[in-house]
């Protein structure tokens, strides 16, 4: 017998499981189900792809039990199966990079969020909610060894070999639960047949439960036990059914199988094509974003199937990235069963549907962005970002999508779309302005757009970290080019060229600071955007703005250059005008180090010496 310990990530969840989530214990029923079908999808695939498999007697079920008086419950399966490896693998050890982290910032209401259960794709262990010790028996299919997996959710675990006759089949999983004192509300035919019904009824293999039926005389005493075993579950494939068949609980209760969640989807797209391809769609959006969402290793969330037999759930080729949130089932009747994952990526059927199924998806987006105000709110609050990598990625689909990302705007209140920002755009507008580089509340304070607010033009206050790299890529929105006011060249709408007069006055002091200043800025202009505020920075047209460069290096690019602002300063503003009468180098250094480094604040960018800063503001306060 050889004793393990689990992995840090996994103590962490047993923990998080066993104290926080009580609310939805049933869920690890449909978890530990779901785990069950998986590992029948798993062989019936080898079974038809695979030589060395297609002998094998392969009758798919899984079979729920229990004994009350015992305080067990088992959940078996004659599926794929787990030799020693896969159970350190599966049962030990959570592989993905962001756990941990993510583990680790969960505030006390998330963890009363059992959908995370699902997330990790770890269900399992939320079989620890209702037992005390677990014990998992398996054999691997094609091997000639049986291993036994068992754990308290607190010591580790111990996995040992045992006789081939545990099991009970040729091969596949049995999970014996050792209930606690509450977990005994499940050793009961109603209760597990209810649980079922509402979260696997739609698993594509027969579930039976075997349970004693009593039977009693004419005075209520008990005379006879009979054991009986009956299927419990549906069985069928949800997405391959008439929509006319279906109610939207059967897609709801379908959806918390597929989606490993305990919320209801935000919305469903069911789709049949026949025709020059055959195919069934079947897809859901979440309520909330996935956990994994942002990470390289997240868990694509559309499964794959052909002729109904399970290919994939693992690929991440079958959606673009950016609808990665997307959860759902693809079901192709052209696709070779024995198709592999190197055949996939380049496969033209495939690739077919997949930009169907974007187009669809795309075209119900706009529908309920159109129809279904709340629901859409949400949904921009949840994927608004994955939306604008798309605009990004999906050049195909750049239009389309360009009418449905969102953005905060410095005229009203909440979301906007360009569609909406082109609408109250002033008739002789030649441009869609936005800002970039920081919060929301930084980015509408900055006086950049003192002189846009002033003639009445709106910006768009794009926050996102992405946005500085997205739309300059964009480039356009339909005819009118997209202009970033924190650049250089974007305030010509604000008037005509510099007075000439204000130039001249302005010269000596532009020299002054441009002197003063030196290599800490690209340039020193006279600006026509500002009002109120007495400077401002700007980055050059062909450069990345301070924020992107921090943010660049931050991603691992140590190469970038030093990149400068452009300095532009209100010559009307008294800061400014009280330069043109000085020639104290000291006073003019001071002021022209302020104004550079209150520029650099109001933007959001942190100052590379905030002590030099403070002195000589300091000295310019000095009576």
């Amino acid at each position: 017998m050889a004793q393990h310990q689990f992995q840090t990530e996994v103590s962490q969840l047993l923990h998080l499981i066993i104290h926080s989530l009580y609310s939805n214990r049933e869920i690890f029923l449909r978890e530990l189900v779901s785990n069950a079908s998986d590992a029948l999808d798993k062989l019936k695939y080898l079974t038809v792809s695979e030589e060395k498999y297609k002998n094998i007697s392969f009758d798919p079920r899984i079979d729920i039990s229990f004994d009350k008086d015992a305080k067990t419950l088992t959940i078996a399966d004659n599926g794929i199966g787990m030799h020693e490896q896969d159970l350190v693998e599966s049962l030990g050890t959570i592989a993905r990079s962001g756990t941990k982290a993510f583990l680790e910032k969960l505030s006390e209401d998330v963890k009363k969020d059992s959908n995370l259960i699902g997330q990790f794709g770890v269900g399992f262990y939320s079989a620890f909610m209702v037992a005390q010790t677990i014990e998992v028996i398996s054999r691997k299919a094609g091997e000639g060894e049986a291993w036994k997996w068992t754990s308290d959710g607190k010591d580790g675990y111990t996995i040992e070999s045992v006789p081939l006759q545990a099991l009970g089949s040729p091969q596949g999983t049995q999970v014996l639960l050792h209930l606690t004192e509450e977990g005994t509300e499940y050793t009961n035919r109603w209760s597990i047949e209810d649980i079922v019904k509402r979260y696997s009824n739609h698993v594509a293999f027969p579930i039976y439960l075997t349970y004693d039926e009593k039977e009693y005389d004419d005075k209520g005493n008990e005379k006879a036990s009979k054991t009986k075993t009956e299927r419990i579950n549906s069985g069928t494939a949800l997405w391959r059914r008439a929509k006319s068949e279906l109610k939207e609980t059967d897609y709801l209760e379908f959806y918390k199988q597929l989606g490993h969640d305990s919320e209801d989807p935000l919305f469903y797209i069911h789709t049949k094509a026949e025709g020059t391809l055959e195919y069934s769609t079947l897809f859901y959006i979440p309520q909330k974003a996935p956990f994994d969402l942002y990470q390289v290793d997240y868990k694509p969330g559309v499964k794959l199937y052909v002729k109904r037999v399970f290919i994939t759930d693992d690929d991440k080729e079958l959606m673009p990235t950016w609808l990665r949130f997307v959860r759902g089932v693809i079901d192709s009747e052209d696709l070779p069963l024995n198709v592999s994952r190197e055949i996939l990526q380049q496969n033209k059927i495939l690739l077919n549907i997949k930009n169907a199924s974007v187009k669809k998806l795309l075209g119900e987006f706009k529908t309920l962005s159109e129809q279904h105000k709340e629901k859409w709110e949400t949904f921009i609050s949840q994927f608004n970002r994955p939306l604008k990598e798309g605009l990004y990625q999906d050049f195909a689909n750049r239009e389309a999508i360009q009418e449905l990302v969102r953005f905060k705007s410095t005229t009203i209140a909440g979301w906007t779309s360009f569609s909406d920002y082109a609408s109250r755009m002033k008739s002789d507008q030649k441009y869609v302005y936005y800002i970039t580089g920081g919060d929301e509340r930084t980015l509408k304070a900055s006086p950049l757009l003192e002189a846009y607010t002033a003639k009445g033009i709106e910006v768009l206050v794009m926050d996102d970290e992405i946005d500085e790299i997205i739309i300059p890529s964009v480039g356009k929105y339909k005819e009118w080019e997209l202009k970033a006011v924190n650049r250089a060249g974007a305030d010509e709408e604000l008037g005509e060229k510099q007075d000439k007069q204000a130039e001249k006055e302005n010269k000596p002091v532009i020299e002054k600071l441009k002197k003063a200043l030196g290599d800490r800025v690209k340039e020193v202009k006279l600006s026509r955007r500002l009002h109120d505020s007495p400077s401002c920075i700007v980055a050059d047209e062909h450069d990345p703005s301070i924020q992107m460069a921090a943010m660049l290096k931050a991603m691992g690019q140590t190469e970038m250059p030093d990149i400068k602002p452009i300095l532009e300063v209100n010559g009307e503003h008294p800061i400014v005008t009280a330069l043109r009468n000085t020639e104290d180098e000291q006073r003019i250094a001071d002021t022209a180090g302020v104004l550079l480094d209150q520029a650099l604040l109001v933007e959001g960018v942190k100052l590379k010496d905030p002590a030099d800063f403070v002195k000589r503001l300091n000295r310019l306060l000095m009576p």
